[in-house]
């Protein structure tokens, strides 16, 4: 059945479309992923039918007392209460009735026989408000909720006004899920969360009851969730049954289909075009004029896009020793005060020539710092790491922020190793630079252009070792398909961080796992460390009610490897930095608007003035990026 109907939804961004002529049909049971390219307006349709954004044209109307929960990608920054309080506000109706529940119940006691009758009607109805509610189990669903999104009792404690973004989310997502919704609407819910939160989220889905629509670029999540995938692409909305892998099969299914009949309409247009020239004037030409007028009226078929992809080859790097990289009694940690606070006590590790070696843990344990005092970038609290014999390393760092700024694509490559420009050209059309995208400014360059371009530097200078940390941070799905061919390729030692379990699963041949301060290589695939994960947590013991709240603090102080105060302030910084950032994105959204408006006009002191406006702009959000990283 039906719970909402949109018609002709149609959204301007200043003088651009984003989308126009948008229907859309959702049912009470739909599980939905939404997927497409960035700017495709995911983000923003959900805003539409959340009522957050106001659409340029068209309609929608959700079923009458359909409840919905809506998650943002950046909820809204609090001005009082605690991180504990926000969650709370799920439970504002239950808790109002609990205080009117005591109240009833006062009133009973003191009424008199004519009274009495009306206060317990009253009562009755407020306890059956109280059970539908769900009152007798609210704060053991909040419990289960808060331990799965990952807030432990210190988060739920900070002042929200100093909570990160990252907290934020999840507080929102808490709330939401305990909302008792009929129907979800999520933004990116995967950015904030660990291996451990990621499968919590999707039991929870599972198991949900009512329909949800939720934007990922996650693949892995998409697949164990969602039962239909809306793809917006190019300003059009299409439907496919099944989760993201059937979609996969599916979308290339009608691409080749399509590719056929408008390679026959092309033979046939040629055919009738040939004719039309020939007969034209002569004894046919009314024929001719005939054949010409249903030309006119026929509906052409679109040339279907190919789905490009980074063709590297197996790139040849020179010999190292047997081993890539070793550590021995290393702890890893930052100085504060001229004093060593360690994060991470690492097991002797020896990584081989050749291996793939994904590091997985959650978010701000360490990982980044690992690799920093792998490379030598960081001093180790104790021990030591050191590189192999002969052992060239390249380091792919979040952000890719070590482009240069005042460059284009071409040059910014002929930077990183001295080519002449007809071999750059090839080298950087393998990456899906081609044509005058060679010529583009590497400060106007999308997140998957930036990443693909630091890639092409970092491959074109040969290391045998590659270090990526988070490569696929912010990339929409087709880039992330581009970065796992182009890895696929690669000869050398590979060692990465990464959240994407789809980019885990198709490149790692071993795990080196980060938790509760210690790392360990697991030597096997993720599918086997999942399986192992998971036998091992069905064969402990189920937790009673009483004891799970205990055991849920013990572990959060053994993650607890700062004072309170230091936590604090870090998060203090860590915001200003994400709300900085946050400004500098849409202020570059902004000026790309006014710059293709301005290109439209041939206005060019206008496009010259914004071009600087942007570069500027740019390099400040790079700055403010690399220094965000390192706090992370």
């Amino acid at each position: 059945m039906p719970i909402l109907t949109a018609t002709n939804l149609a959204l301007l961004y200043g003088e651009i479309e984003i989308f126009a002529n948008l229907d859309l049909q959702i049912d009470e049971r739909d599980r939905i992923g939404i997927v497409g390219p960035n700017g495709a307006g995911k983000t923003s349709l959900i805003r539409i039918l959340a009522g957050e954004l106001e659409a340029n044209g068209g309609n929608f109307n959700w079923q009458r007392g359909v409840r919905i929960g809506y998650v943002p990608q950046t909820p809204a920054q609090a001005t009082s209460g605690t991180v504990h309080d926000e969650v709370m506000q799920a439970f504002t109706r239950l808790r109002q009735v609990e205080d009117e529940l005591a109240s009833s119940a006062l009133d009973i006691q003191v009424a008199d026989d004519e009274s009495r009758s009306a206060a317990e009607r009253r009562y009755d109805a407020l306890l059956k408000e109280f059970e539908a509610l769900g009152g007798y189990d609210y704060e053991h669903r909040m419990e289960r909720v808060l331990d799965g999104v990952g807030l432990p009792e210190e988060t739920l404690a900070t002042a929200a006004s100093d909570a990160s973004g990252g907290e934020r989310t999840r507080a929102a997502l808490a709330r939401a899920l305990l909302s008792d919704p009929d129907f979800l609407i999520l933004d990116e819910p995967t950015n904030y969360l660990d291996f451990r939160g990621l499968d919590w989220l999707e039991d929870f889905l599972s198991g949900f009851t009512g329909g949800f629509m939720v934007v990922s670029h996650d693949r892995y999540f998409l697949d164990k969730v969602a039962n239909r995938i809306l793809e917006i692409d190019n300003g059009k909305l299409n439907s496919y049954p099944g989760n993201y892998t059937k979609y996969r099969t599916l979308k290339e299914e009608q691409r080749r289909r399509q590719a056929i009949e408008y390679e026959r309409q092309q033979e046939y247009i040629a055919r009738e075009e040939n004719f039309i020239r020939r007969y034209k004037a002569g004894q046919r030409a009314r024929e001719a004029r005939g054949r010409a007028t249903r030309l006119e009226r026929l509906e052409r078929i679109e040339k279907p896009t190919t789905i490009e992809d980074i063709h590297l080859g197996i790139l040849s790097t020179f010999r190292t020793g047997q081993i890539a990289i070793r550590t021995s009694k290393l702890g890893v940690g930052y100085q504060q005060n001229g004093h060593g606070v360690q994060l991470l006590n690492v097991a002797d590790t020896q990584l081989e020539r050749g291996s793939r070696t994904a590091i997985i843990g959650s978010n701000g344990i360490g990982k980044t710092t690992l690799l920093k005092t792998l490379l030598g970038e960081t001093p180790p609290i104790v021990g030591n790491a050191s590189l192999g014999h002969n052992v060239e390393p390249g380091y792919y760092s979040q952000g890719s922020t070590d482009l240069p700024r005042h460059s284009t694509v071409l040059n910014a490559l002929i930077d990183a190793r001295n080519l002449r420009i007809p071999e750059a050209r090839n080298y950087l059309a393998r990456f899906l630079f081609r044509g005058d995208d060679v010529f583009k400014s590497t400060s106007a360059l999308s997140g998957g252009e930036r990443s693909r371009l630091a890639l092409a530097r970092l491959l074109i200078a040969e290391p045998n070792l590659l270090i990526l940390d988070e490569p696929t941070t912010h990339l929409d799905i087709p880039s992330r398909e581009a970065l796992e061919s182009l890895l696929g390729n690669y000869g050398g030692t590979l060692l990465f961080v990464s959240h994407d379990r789809r980019l885990i699963s198709s490149l790692a041949s071993q795990l080196w796992i980060v938790e509760d301060g210690e790392t360990n290589l697991f030597r096997g695939s993720f599918e086997e460390w999942v399986r192992d994960t998971r036998r091992d947590s069905e064969q402990q013991p189920a937790l009673s009610q009483s004891t799970a709240p205990k055991t849920r603090s013990r572990q959060s102080d053994r993650r607890r490897r700062t004072s309170a105060a230091q936590k604090r302030a870090k998060q203090a910084v860590i915001r200003d930095y994400e709300e900085q950032i946050s400004s500098l994105e849409e202020q570059l959204v902004e000026i790309n608007v006014a710059l293709e408006s301005a290109t439209e006009r041939q206005n060019i002191p206008e496009i010259t003035r914004l071009g600087e406006k942007y570069n500027a702009t740019q390099a400040t959000l790079d700055q403010a990026l690399e220094e965000w990283s390192e706090l992370s």
